[in-house]
């Protein structure tokens, strides 16, 4: 069974003191690729550096989060685009809105999602066709659906990346064409119940799995590990949870998702 992770936060600094070993682990438990998430200003060359260091295993997207939108200056946008020259960024983003937290401004986030939407539009991978876009929207469904419709047919493929919204959301994505990436939310009980329903609406063709990694630790994950980091290697338990909610055979889901995201980053085969 080979999996790739569509979301980790591998270069945050809980993961500084084993990276390697994480790598290690997630290889062992059959995750074959990564897309790392950029994030920031700071975080989407760290992510880079990372993709650099494993060819073929690891690529990285380049954004700025929602919460980090006050940092979309002139410069910054320059700074992105001088990461998107390179071929192991696959993605623009992490990129949206986030009114759950509001860490940033409103307008600010507005703006940010703009630039990075119109970065999208431009951007082009060594083939020619523009990079996908990932993104993120919590609390904000609306806005976030009137700001992507301002660039309908002006971008390319586009990943709602750790969906945990409604039905009406989804379906609203779907309605799109848009992919749905799928983390350990969907293992928690409290908040992520109602996903168990509605990952069965989600054609295989447009489904991916994330671990979000080192956050999102799924609470049905046996044992918890003593630290309650989340990392690449538990992807396994979530595609078995989530093949389960679809009622598939967990290699099946498995070898679906691994083909939607080769498709959707246009991933060469793992080496």
């Amino acid at each position: 069974m080979q999996l790739i992770d569509i979301g980790a936060n591998l270069t945050h600094d809980s993961f500084d003191r084993d990276r390697d070993a994480v790598l290690a682990r997630a290889r062992d438990a059959g995750v074959v690729q990564m897309v790392l998430t950029g994030a920031s200003r700071e975080h989407s060359p760290m992510a880079l550096d990372l993709a650099l260091q494993h060819p073929g295993f690891l690529y990285a997207t380049a954004g700025v989060h929602p919460h980090h939108a006050l940092e979309y200056t002139d410069e910054c946008d320059a700074e992105m685009r001088a990461l998107h020259a390179h071929a192991e960024v696959v993605a623009v983003g992490e990129c949206g809105l986030d009114y759950f937290r509001d860490f940033a401004p409103r307008p600010a986030q507005h703006r940010a999602f703009e630039r990075q939407l119109q970065l999208a539009s431009e951007v082009r991978a060594a083939d020619g066709q523009r990079k996908p876009l990932f993104l993120h929207q919590r609390d904000a469904h609306a806005d976030f659906m009137a700001q992507m419709k301002n660039f309908d047919g002006r971008i390319g493929a586009a990943v709602v990346h750790c969906f945990t919204g409604e039905r009406q959301e989804l379906f609203d994505y779907l309605d799109q064409d848009w992919y749905i990436g799928i983390t350990g939310w969907l293992c928690d009980e409290r908040r992520g119940a109602h996903l168990r329903e509605l990952v069965k609406h989600i054609p295989a063709e447009r489904l991916m799995i994330e671990t979000d990694a080192p956050y999102l630790l799924p609470r049905s994950l046996k044992p918890m590990p003593k630290d309650r980091r989340n990392e690449p290697m538990f992807l396994a338990h979530i595609v078995e949870e989530l093949a389960r909610d679809r009622g598939e055979d967990v290699e099946l889901t498995a070898a679906n998702a691994t083909a939607a995201t080769r498709t959707f980053f246009r991933l060469p085969d793992a080496r």
